[in-house]
């Protein structure tokens, strides 16, 4: 179930209250007492964040030297509850000037608790956007004199809409003198690779990121190359898509702005874009990866003092393409004394704080095959040696225009009714997340 807060308190470091609000009267108004003999007093507050005093739970958190504390009686989400209080924090600090601490609630008592009556009702969390609040709390916070942010000198919209319309997330009367719409497509490779080259686990975790700066109220249409998407449209058109490669999403997540109906009935992202930068939605995928490298890696030990190792990457990627910023982690004993390298590009160096050898290439052409090798002595040492559990090697890398899940931006429609032109920019990212080869 939600949160269903019974009181929420403001306490010093000392476990005085500076503010308080009972949302119900399932608790006595003495509750603090416990949390501060029971939690305060016992020094023991950075052991759990939910702790449970008789039939309540104390849920808190530590912001600057205020603890702000839940209290619940019922089997509450904690999760939700300490989202609404960052989401709550946020929201006084830009009231504030960007200052959350014990001065700036004694200067803003009444100002907070008019806030409290708003983003939580008979305790449960309700609208916490500082752009809609502010719309009919016009009620300006005492700013810290060591706060350096302007005040918000943006114009009133429409405050009925922005509440209860669909809309609460864009404020109307934005105008651009150039409508610009980018996106970013941005994937991060997880790999767990054989010595022999045989993927254990693979998937990519990707999200796509926009910056909109588009006049007015905007209806934005998006098509991805997702199996499920061409198939309904295929139906819609009834004629076969002649789309090149598709693939299928895992566990999507979209943006509020997002119109989950219109998802649900016709497979399209629809929406109307927040202005300025957000996040449309984050997905993942588990089959049908391209991986952009491929590494071979050979590690021999050679008596008690020397090894030899070489490493061989391949890049998968297309032949006009490069990676960014490509860095190999290659393990060694902790006895290394030193190395001797050959690289065919690049630079490569003994990083004794790591253990490892640091292979770095600024530059890595795509369809190319590069190598490391190295001669690495060890130190000597009269103790019995134990047998050398080899971590895996990790990469590092950025590849521009490149998506190991095969994701396309098939189009990308705005339409206003003003009817004027945009200009539309997408991008493709590739990163290392966990990329590990067993050696």
């Amino acid at each position: 179930m939600p949160v269903a807060a019974s009181a929420i308190y403001f306490l010093n470091l000392r476990g005085d209250v500076l503010i308080n609000r009972m949302y119900r009267d399932d608790v006595g108004g003495n509750m603090v007492d416990a949390f501060r003999t029971h939690i305060m007093q016992t020094k023991d507050l950075g052991t759990c964040p939910v702790r449970q005093i008789g039939g309540c739970s104390f849920l808190y958190m530590r912001i600057s030297n205020v603890y702000i504390v839940t209290v619940v009686s019922t089997n509450a989400n904690a999760a939700c509850a300490f989202k609404f209080v960052v989401e709550a924090v946020a929201l006084f600090k830009s009231y504030f000037g960007g200052a959350f601490d014990e001065d700036a609630i004694r200067n803003n008592f009444v100002l907070i608790y008019e806030l409290l009556d708003e983003i939580m009702d008979f305790g449960y969390p309700q609208n916490l956007s500082p752009e809609i609040l502010k719309l009919y709390i016009t009620q300006e916070g005492v700013r810290s004199p060591f706060s350096s942010k302007p005040q918000d000198s943006r114009p009133p919209a429409n405050a009925t809409l922005q509440v209860t319309g669909a809309v609460g997330w864009r404020r109307e009367g934005l105008v651009y003198k150039k409508n610009e719409v980018f996106l970013d497509i941005v994937e991060s490779v997880n790999l767990l690779m054989s010595q022999k080259g045989t993927t254990l686990r693979c998937d990519v975790t990707g999200k796509i990121l926009m910056k909109c700066f588009l006049s007015g109220m905007p209806d934005l249409k998006l098509g991805l190359n997702d199996k499920i998407g061409l198939e309904k449209e295929a139906q819609v058109k009834a004629r076969p898509s002649r789309s090149g490669k598709t693939i299928e999403l895992d566990d999507v997540t979209f943006h509020q702005c997002v119109n989950l109906t219109r998802f649900n009935t016709e497979k399209t992202v629809s929406f109307v874009p927040p202005d300025g930068e957000f996040e449309l939605m984050k997905y993942r995928i588990t089959e049908g990866i391209n991986l952009p490298f491929r590494v071979l890696p050979s590690i021999k030990e050679l008596g008690r003092t020397r090894m030899e190792v070489n490493v061989k990457v391949k890049s998968v990627f297309g032949a006009k393409m490069f990676a960014l910023g490509v860095v190999v982690k290659v393990p060694v004993p902790k006895n290394t004394a030193k190395a001797n390298f050959q690289v065919t590009a690049g630079k490569a160096k003994y990083n004794a704080a790591l253990d490892c050898l640091v292979w770095k290439v600024r530059k890595f052409p795509g369809q190319t095959e590069l190598t490391m090798s190295a001669e690495v002595e060890l130190i000597s040492t009269m103790v019995e040696k134990k047998s050398w559990t080899r971590p895996p090697i990790q990469m590092e890398f950025q590849v521009p225009m490149f998506t190991a899940s095969g994701l396309r931006v098939r189009f990308l429609k705005v339409w206003e009714k003003s009817g004027y032109n945009t200009v539309e920019w997408v991008r493709y990212i590739t990163r290392a997340g966990s990329y590990e080869i067993r050696c």
